[in-house]
């Protein structure tokens, strides 16, 4: 064995490491397993990362039932705080307190710097593509992206054509999924462009994971979040409406769809750390195109909602008749200028995983630059020759519904059954512009706190990205773990978790 003296953002100890790269760990690591996918702690078996050192030195000097306890004490943590989310349509009861992960995620400042490049330059596109396609249509008549696959997108819509909106800025806040390949790199899952979830559980592993390895934390250096709050607010209130006309300080509203919802959770966490006021649909009204809020004194003017309602409830006068979650009269109200919303009314176009396969064109067509960030290569049913293609070869792709969200209407090819693929071969057949298909990716792996030890286990990250007067990225995001041992889906309807991602100051 070979002593290592290691620095890692101040935190200056020795690490023991192996001469040869075999998996002789003691507790937790004892039965770490790998395979060919990138592994974010180990660079081989039994040889961390350098910005990993520090941590895997510290869990190998705990004991194990420390760490039990302190696994322990974060959950009765998020119990505590009533961190959940819901399940729909399960029979045991809907309500469950989010899976949180003691190990937090590492991520070095240069990769992080890479990752925030990548993306602002997609929500600057992705902003200028919806510009386009509600107003001149240059990129369709200019055939770079097919007017038919927008104009067949369920969530493209007609009344927002020639609408401008406040900055020109459609999509104010957005989850990137990304995923890190085999060989490092950070590709774009997909695009979370209408109403992303999560954010409220990047700051509450936070807040644990402060809690449970304070010394660690500090002396590694780790970009803070706690600020991310106040950036949501600063990003609202620069979408006040035209027709302001400085009021004191625009009002601004959190409207959620009720208590019944998955992210209510979040939505409360949210309007509280912003100082807001959270609204249902019943609390608002609509007079003479304005919107007003009851409230105990009396109606108050509301200037701009962040809203957490489908585009399709958010006004049956509008949209669908029988809504009871929106507000009669808001698309009026929004269409005159005198309230804004984040996000834009009909951004659905720009998630919908069939646009998907065409932003590295629009990166190009609109800003004259190569992606940063790349896409994961993408089949297109509508094309008889790649649908095709995909229909031979259902068990080794993942086959996705273009408008589903949460891991659901998905088929992973390699864990499905035979019955199950021809189920989706009859779906595609059917409705091919409902689908696409996508490699089987391998997903890397981190160690989660599970059972007593240290396993190996698939993630992903959403970074979340703020647009108002900046385009801002809080450092990290939500790393989404796949709990379930050999598992690819890491959303928590399907099973998943999650863990805090320390992105390292330099």
């Amino acid at each position: 064995m070979q002593p290592s003296r290691t620095r890692t953002r101040g935190l200056l100890r020795r690490v023991t490491l192996p001469d040869s790269a075999h998996p002789l760990f003691r507790p937790p690591f004892r039965n770490y397993q790998f395979d060919s996918a990138y592994d974010e702690m180990f660079e081989a078996p039994g040889i961390p990362r350098p910005h990993y050192r520090a941590l895997f030195q510290t869990l190998l000097d705990l004991p194990s039932e420390e760490l039990r306890k302190s696994q322990q004490a974060a959950e009765l943590s998020f119990l505590h705080q009533g961190i959940t989310f819901t399940v729909y349509g399960n029979s045991e009861g809907t309500e469950r307190v989010f899976p949180n992960d003691l190990l937090p995620r590492i991520i070095p400042h240069a990769e992080w710097r890479k990752i925030e490049s990548g993306l602002t330059q997609r929500i600057a596109a992705l902003n200028l593509f919806l510009e386009d396609i509600y107003h001149n249509g240059r990129i369709l008549a200019d055939g770079i992206v097919p007017k038919e696959l927008v104009y067949t997108c369920r969530h493209f819509r007609r009344e927002m054509r020639g609408l401008n909106v406040p900055r020109g800025i459609y999509v104010s806040i957005c989850g990137t999924d990304l995923v890190r390949l085999p060989d490092g790199n950070f590709a774009v899952l997909e695009d979370n462009l209408r109403v992303p979830s999560g954010v409220s559980y990047m700051l509450a592993n936070r807040k644990v994971l402060k809690k449970v390895f304070p010394t660690l934390f500090r002396d590694y250096g780790v970009c803070p979040v706690d600020h991310y709050a106040q950036a949501l607010l600063a990003t609202l209130r620069a979408l006040t409406p035209p027709n302001f006309y400085g009021r004191h300080e625009p009002t601004v509203v959190l409207l959620t769809p009720g208590v019944f919802n998955s992210a209510y959770f979040e939505h409360t966490f949210l309007a509280q750390q912003m100082g807001i006021e959270l609204v249902e649909g019943r609390d608002l009204l609509v007079h003479d195109n304005v919107v007003y809020m009851r409230t105990t004194a009396g109606l108050r003017r509301v200037d701009v909602i962040y809203r957490r309602v489908d585009d399709d409830f958010l006004d049956p006068l509008c949209f669908q008749r029988d809504s009871s979650l929106g507000v009669p009269g808001l698309f009026n109200a929004y269409r005159t200028g005198n309230v804004s919303l984040a996000n834009a009314i009909g951004t659905g176009i720009a998630d919908d995983k069939a646009v998907y396969a065409y932003v590295p064109a629009i990166i190009r067509y609109y800003l004259g630059e190569d992606p940063i960030l790349a896409n994961v290569p993408t089949y297109l049913l509508t094309d008889r020759s790649q649908q095709n293609y995909v229909l031979d070869h259902l068990d080794e792709l993942v086959v996705k519904a273009v408008g589903e969200s949460g891991g659901y209407g998905m088929l992973i090819g390699p864990q499905s059954t035979a019955e199950q693929r021809e189920d989706f071969r009859r779906r595609i057949q059917a409705e091919p512009r409902n689908y696409i298909a996508q490699p089987t990716l391998s997903l890397s792996r981190a160690p989660c706190f599970l059972d007593g030890e240290a396993q190996a286990r698939h993630v992903d990250l959403r970074p979340y990205i703020l647009y108002g007067e900046n385009v801002t990225l809080v450092p990290g995001g939500l790393t989404r773990v796949a709990l379930r041992r050999g598992s690819l889906v890491v959303n928590s309807s399907q099973g998943g978790g999650s863990k805090d991602t320390w992105v390292l100051r330099a």
